[in-house]
């Protein structure tokens, strides 16, 4: 049984090798893409709360973001968060996740989320191999040759800790340490035995997850797993993902085709003369409504304010996100009713849930630290595989030649 496991996980990782290094090395890449950003942009992300200073209201803010983009950008959405030195994120109609950093003490727009070029070439390498779907849902040569190499990459896995489990007790001490003093192949076999198993679990979750975006049939089989109906499976699958967009609007963004106009369109004129007469009526409901979730939330990370919704996360920011949904009548700002996380089926869950144990992003930095080194290590592991097969061959040929 250990031989054939022993073929098995040869003959897939010989041709499969290379292909498995680029997915796990991109996916390490991607794993600190938005604190890279936001340390390359600090004045999108961040914002000085001079002492004493006091947030201006939405419908404040919603007048001064009118006054600094062009007309056609219609305001959708502000997106509060508690803590005092991160921007307000406002979204537009018509401008997909695009979303416009605002400081929250002066209204004064800092400049669109950022998304650059580099972990936008990275994200089709790691998903699609560059070869990306024409729409999405659809498939391509390249979602399909990621899909397979990953499905297979489980195969690879599972039958190396086959190839690992040791037979004694002193057995299995050698085989979680690194020999660096028996020469190199030694090390390499342990480096590719050891790490291999210490990184197993990882590599294991961010396959089994990541298929759900390769394979429709494997979603529907992932998410009936827990409990979900072909139903409820489509709509918690663009539902999550929404929430997942709204919670985390200042990531993996580019810019829109316009820029924010830094000068006021109009002078001398009232802006709320030139529009019907409740054109600004939504906003002013808006500063009743943030007021009455504050009371209701002493403590949350975010709240997002939307026409006659509000989506409120009350997880630390980076952990497995809970957000909550509050309904308000847009006339008036009255709330009407608030739906908790824990009221929701975690089947409409299951999409924001697969995210965040494919990327490490449910435990916080830490995770995405352990994700990090497991995705480098299982980039490197089927380059030390080749290179003890190239040895195992080598020496098999010098032997046949001395006979």
């Amino acid at each position: 049984m250990r031989k054939l496991f022993a073929k098995i996980h040869l003959w897939l990782s010989i041709p499969l090798g290379i292909l498995i290094s680029i997915i796990c090395l991109t996916g390490a890449i991607l794993v600190f893409e938005q604190e890279i950003t936001q340390a390359l942009n600090p004045n999108l992300y961040r914002v000085e709360a001079a002492s004493g200073s006091t947030p201006l209201s939405p419908s404040q803010l919603a007048e001064a973001i009118s006054r600094q983009v062009p007309d056609t950008l219609q305001l959708t959405s502000l997106q509060f968060a508690q803590d005092p030195d991160k921007p307000v994120w406002a979204g537009f109609r018509n401008a997909g996740r695009k979303t416009l950093s605002v400081n929250p003490y002066t209204g004064e727009v800092n400049g669109w989320s950022q998304s650059y070029p580099f972990f936008q070439e990275v994200r089709k390498l790691h998903r699609w191999l560059l070869d990306a779907p024409a729409r999405k849902g659809e498939k391509s040569v390249g979602k399909v040759v990621v899909g397979v190499t990953t499905l297979l990459m489980v195969v690879i896995l599972l039958s190396g800790l086959v190839i690992w489990i040791p037979r004694t007790s002193k057995a299995l001490k050698n085989r979680l340490k690194i020999s660096c003093t028996k020469g190199w192949r030694r090390f390499w076999y342990d480096s590719h035995a050891a790490t291999g198993i210490y990184t197993l679990v990882f590599l294991l979750v961010m396959a089994l997850t990541g298929l759900t975006w390769s394979f429709g049939w494997y979603r529907t089989a992932a998410y009936s797993l827990f409990g979900a109906t072909p139903q409820t499976m489509e709509a918690g699958h663009g539902n999550a993902g929404n929430r997942e967009a709204g919670a985390t609007s200042q990531r993996n963004h580019t810019h829109p085709d316009r820029q924010p106009d830094s000068r006021p369109r109009r002078t001398g004129t009232d802006e709320s003369d030139t529009r019907p007469k409740n054109a600004q009526r939504p906003y002013r409901t808006w500063d009743q409504v943030l007021a009455g979730l504050q009371q209701t939330y002493p403590s949350y990370t975010s709240i997002k304010l939307e026409r006659n919704s509000a989506q409120i996360i009350t997880s630390p920011e980076g952990s497995l996100r809970k957000s909550d949904t509050a309904r308000f009548q847009a006339e008036d700002g009255t709330i009407t009713g608030i739906t908790t996380s824990d009221q929701v089926p975690i089947s409409q869950k299951m999409k924001g849930y697969f995210y965040s144990f494919h990327t490490g992003t449910w435990g916080g930095m830490w995770t995405k630290i352990l994700y990090f080194l497991a995705a480098f290590l299982g980039g490197i592991l089927p380059l030390s595989g080749y290179y003890l097969w190239y040895k195992k061959k080598k020496g098999s040929s010098l032997r046949r030649n001395a006979r």
